[in-house]
């Protein structure tokens, strides 16, 4: 699926044709739609298709004037889990930059790309590309540390539940959620790097209003790397503690058993 939008009186508006200037969402594309792209706009074919590769790794490259920057998003789900518990990971997405618009690729349906195409993001005009890049990773880097804030509440509810009763089931959303923080560890170092890149200037060219909105986004990162280290911390204590408790209660009922024996 492709749309057009273009920002119109300080409003983005969907069109229904490409014009110079717009922004270009691209939604799981099928080998026809990758081909349009790749004529019509001189993309190359595997620019188009690195986010539909679930392994793609984040980076950063240029050639012939069209720029690749791939970096994972955060998603949230509970259509896989037995128990309705939300699992978190991580996938890739594709903004790429040509002369005259913006591309974002995404697999699958992206909540930051809805939230964008939907008005709920303010101030967003695709034709200053560089800023309107810098905006999308902005929203990426707010997405984690929202995720990461509900892992926080979470592991604290599945905590005190652990406490009262010693149940597999939570030490399996404890670890469920451990999992979770190690692809947001992962995917956040990686963004991290092309973020770096980017403030160089080589990629793109940074203004000074740009270069502000650079910086709010790496201190974004910085602040989710901080509290996926600190989350992980204690979820890896919280393991520990509670293996502890078990295995002093398994001795407590060895030593009655051996009594009443």
């Amino acid at each position: 699926m492709i749309r057009y939008y273009k920002s119109i009186d300080g409003r983005l508006c969907e069109l229904e044709n490409r014009e110079a200037g717009t922004w270009i969402s691209v939604i799981n594309p099928t080998e026809t739609e990758i081909s349009e792209l790749e004529e019509d706009l001189g993309i190359e074919r595997d620019y188009v298709r690195a986010a539909l590769d679930e392994e793609e790794p984040s980076r950063i490259e240029a050639d012939d004037g069209v720029t690749l920057i791939v970096v994972d998003y955060p998603v949230a789900d509970n259509s896989n889990s037995p128990d309705g518990t939300l699992q978190y990971a991580t996938t890739p997405m594709s903004i790429i930059i040509t002369s005259e618009h913006v591309v974002t690729v995404s697999a699958k349906e992206n909540p930051i790309i809805d939230d964008i195409a939907k008005g709920v993001v303010k101030g967003v005009f695709p034709h200053f590309k560089t800023r309107f890049v810098f905006t999308i990773l902005l929203r990426i880097a707010a997405r984690y540390l929202q995720y990461l804030r509900q892992i926080d509440k979470l592991a604290s509810f599945v905590e005190s539940k652990l406490y009262k009763s010693m149940q597999n089931k939570g030490l399996l959303q404890l670890l469920g959620l451990e999992k979770s923080l190690v692809y947001f560890s992962t995917s956040l170092k990686s963004n991290e790097t092309i973020l770096n890149k980017l403030m160089r200037g080589r990629f793109l060219k940074l203004y000074e209003e740009d270069q502000d909105l650079l910086d709010d986004v790496i201190i974004e990162v910085q602040q989710a790397i901080e509290m996926t280290n600190i989350y992980t911390n204690i979820i890896k204590s919280t393991m520990d503690t509670t293996a502890g408790i078990i295995s002093n209660n398994l001795n407590i009922v060895m030593k009655r058993m051996t009594t009443f024996t």
